[in-house]
């Protein structure tokens, strides 16, 4: 089975099923010298791990990631990082009757089919729980942009579930407001709105889809080659990864269909140093007057923020009674399938969106040598540094 590394200079390589012994992650190619705090990475861990409200499956998994390999005192060394978060809580028995008989709008008969086999509790591999690597290693991204000479923020927040959809919210709003409520909705009064129809659809035995708004700030001007390789097909390969994916767009995305080229198109004008404060650039750089595009223009990055838009199906996990077919028996049968399952996933997919944006641009950053791929401090030649380890016979 292919398909389970992401990156070209930071790469993500990935492995477990939903219901094996563990979850893991390895990556190859984060510079040396980076303070990596193991409690943010944690932190990031605990804002995706289920259990974390009615809204959320109740499988009760801590999500606890141990660091095995990639670090010394604390920091960074440049070989690959490990890092395993066990399955406690998994409970396969609910699948057995699903084996031979494909759960409907799952990757049960796909996987079946391509493999002549699969790990069948919990939907193993096919399983979203996978994305919890994602996470681990977005979180060690995340430190990595933060500790280079770049200001690169992430954010995103749930803006539709269903019909209700939130109105237009700013980066500030986002980072004020998303992890206040259980949606992760930056508008508060939507949230209340989309917390209530999400406990209607839950009580009716059912699921609802969404979507997720991102935005990225800090970027800098010039990432991206063009074609095969542009900053947009990239994106879109990452958004498109996470399960339940349906569809992606980024600047004005689908409602460029209806526009003109004059109304899309953007006039440029001179930085004067305080009409674009959001915009990474100089004063006397040529600069887009607006964003219409968002941040992307010939597959390139323009140094405006990047923002976009990722939208999910229901959940296809539902108690509602449905029907499959047996190939083993021949017959078709009606099921229900029971088990712990999130009614929406947009909530936990907030942070699984913002880990794929890090490691995106984490990975363009280092490809265009704008973060040196083997340390941090970029100093070559230099081992006498803050953070090389000391030798214990010249202690005192």
């Amino acid at each position: 089975m292919n398909g389970n590394r992401f990156g070209r200079l930071f790469q993500v390589t990935t492995y477990g099923e939903s219901h094996g012994k563990a979850m893991g992650v390895t990556i190859s190619g984060c510079p040396a010298g980076v303070d990596l705090d193991t409690e943010a990475v944690q932190a990031e861990l605990d804002r995706r791990k289920p259990g974390q409200s009615m809204i959320t499956t109740s499988r009760g998994e801590p999500d606890d990631v141990t660091i095995n390999s990639g670090l010394q005192d604390g920091y960074t060394t440049g070989t690959p990082i490990g890092m395993v978060i066990e399955n406690k809580d998994a409970r396969s028995g609910k699948y057995e009757p699903f084996v031979t008989a494909p759960r409907p709008s799952h990757g049960d008969y796909t996987y079946s089919a391509k493999f002549g086999t699969r790990n069948w509790g919990g939907g193993g591999r096919s399983s979203a729980r996978e994305t919890v690597n994602w996470v681990a290693a977005g979180a060690v991204a995340k430190q990595v942009l933060e500790q280079s000479d770049y200001d690169v923020q992430v954010k995103a927040h749930v803006n539709q579930v269903g019909d209700i959809k939130a109105p237009p919210v700013s980066f500030e709003e986002m980072l004020e407001h998303t992890e206040n409520n259980e949606v992760r909705c930056a508008h508060p009064e939507t949230a209340e709105q989309m917390r209530d129809a999400i406990d209607e659809y839950q009580q009716e035995g059912d699921s609802i889809g969404g979507s997720v708004y991102f935005e990225c700030r800090g970027v800098p001007r010039g990432l991206g080659a063009p074609r095969f390789d542009s900053f947009p097909s990239r994106l879109g390969r990452a958004m498109f990864a996470i399960p339940a994916t349906t569809a992606f767009q980024f600047g004005k995305g689908r409602d460029a269909r209806t526009m003109r080229g004059s109304e899309r198109n953007e006039d440029w004008e001179f930085d004067d140093g305080d009409a674009h404060p959001e915009t990474v650039s100089d004063e006397g750089d040529p600069v887009p007057v607006g964003n219409d595009h968002g941040g992307l223009q010939g597959g390139i990055t323009t140094g405006e923020p990047i923002y976009g838009e990722a939208t999910w199906h229901a959940p296809t996990s539902i108690p509602k009674e449905q029907t499959t077919a047996d190939w083993e028996t021949g017959e078709r049968k009606d099921v229900q399938v029971v088990g712990r399952h999130d009614p929406v996933l947009m909530p936990r997919a907030v942070p699984v969106v913002e880990a794929m944006l890090n490691l995106t641009i984490l990975d363009f950053m280092l490809l265009d040598g704008r973060i040196n791929p083997d340390r941090l401090d970029d100093q070559p030649g230099t081992y006498d540094t803050d953070y090389h380890p000391r030798s214990p016979d010249n202690t005192e």
